[in-house]
This record gives structure tokens, sequence and C-alpha cells, in this order.
């Protein structure tokens, strides 16, 4: 039998700051007596944490998160567990609730949203991402290396714009170079490619190449990179893709 009731908010801290915050990620954070999340996420919210207990961990540690914080909301805790950007894009919110769903006395689960990093890149970048859009991560933790590859082909045969998080790293540094190769077999290699790091962040940086250029772009975990469809153009110094309006 539970305690209490408890619950867990599967919270969207956006880019870090309070300011890109949803009021009702800000609303969750206040009403929960526990913050479980990444360490680096909670140092960039840490001013609103103040009096709450905190469980922070290291990168890896995704499922003891989640473990935890359906374990303190067992105990009648009301819980935070806090993703960055949106939980349920590349965050925490899928495997809480496959996770909770296992449980032989479930608790309840809330999922907040929040700004994910393609949102707040692409209103960097300007209007990248006005069409259709798809969001794939490079990171091949999780996902084999193929099954990427053949995302990759999918996404830029079918003339989407693309969104690469987890670019590259230490260990895949060639990663966003085959990446490019792949687009390079369907679109020109002038097509704008908008690169955003640190989006939102105080050390926030941002530049628009050419797909032709990507190959010797150096880029890291914190890096978002879109990559415009046949129609993505700039304008002002912004990136702009068509939704087809006759202007």
């Amino acid at each position: 039998m539970l305690d209490k009731e408890g619950k867990v908010f599967a919270v969207g801290a956006g880019p870090g700051s309070p300011e890109h915050m949803t009021r009702q990620a800000l609303q969750a954070i206040q009403a929960s007596e526990a913050i479980v999340g990444y360490r680096v996420y909670l140092e960039q919210i840490a001013g609103l944490l103040a009096g709450k207990e905190i469980y922070a961990s290291g990168m890896r540690r995704e499922l003891e998160r989640c473990e935890q914080a359906l374990a303190l909301a067992r105990e009648g805790k009301t819980v935070s567990l806090v993703s960055g950007g949106d939980p349920g894009v590349y965050g925490l919110a899928g495997p809480l609730l496959e996770l909770n769903g296992k449980q032989r006395e479930p608790v309840e689960i809330e999922v907040v949203p929040g700004v994910t990093a393609a949102c707040m890149a692409g209103a960097i970048l300007g209007a990248p991402l006005m069409h259709d859009t798809a969001l794939i991560s490079l990171s091949d933790l999780l996902t084999p290396r193929e099954i990427i590859k053949q995302r990759l082909r999918l996404a830029a045969e079918g003339d989407f714009v693309a969104v690469l998080y987890n670019p590259g790293s230490a260990a895949r540094s060639d990663y966003l170079k085959w990446a490019g190769d792949i687009f390079l077999a369907y679109r020109k290699k002038e097509t704008p490619v908008g690169i955003v790091r640190n989006a939102a962040r105080p050390n926030q940086e941002q530049r628009v190449i050419t797909l032709g250029e990507l190959a010797g772009i150096g880029v890291d975990m914190f890096t978002v990179v879109i990559i415009g469809n046949s129609q993505t153009y700039c304008c002002g110094g912004k990136m702009i893709t068509p939704r087809g309006y006759a202007l």
C-alpha cells in the first residue's frame, strides 16, 4: 500500500533559465517537496530550488533518476523529475511512464512540457522550422548507428527540415560528417544549415553555413544542427523555410 498519495511531475526546464520555462513548469517545481535531475540541469535552475530535497546525479543515470522519483512519490511526496528542454523530447517522460507502468501500485504522473532545443535554436536562427521537420538524434548510445543512418536518409529523401540533436562528442567526432554526406546525396551543397551551441544560455553561439561546409564543423552535445530543406533560404541574416503562402 502507498503511504499516501504522491505524485511525479516530469518537468521540462527548457534551456535552463526561468525566463524560458513555462508557468506550469515553475508551478510544478514550486509545489514539489523533492527535485530529481541531472546535476547540470539542476545547477541551471538552482535559484528555484531553495528549501527542496535535491537528488542530483551525473550522466547515464537516467533510469536511476526515474526510479528515485517514483520511490519518493511512493513515500507520499510530490516530486519534480527535471529534464532539460521538453521531458517528452529525448527526455525522461518516456522511461518514467514505462517504469511506472510496471509498478504494482503506480503513482500519479503529470508531464509538464518545456521549450525543446529545436524550438529554441529555431527561434535564434529565424524561422527554419516553418514546414515539415524531422528530429533525429545522432547518439548511438540507445539507437544502432544503421537505424540512425536510415532515418537520416529517409528525412533527406522526403525533403524534411532536419534538426540533429547530439551531433557529436569526443567519441563521435565523425558522425556529423557522415550525416552531412547523406543529405548531400539529396540536397544542394548551398542548402543553409544553422548551428546553435548553448541555445539561450550565457555563452550562446550561432551561425549559418552551407551543407557543403558541414563536414568541417566541430560540434558537441550542447549543439543543435538544423539542416534546411530544398526551399530554405537566408534573408537579413535569418534562416527561413517557406510554408507556401502566396506573398
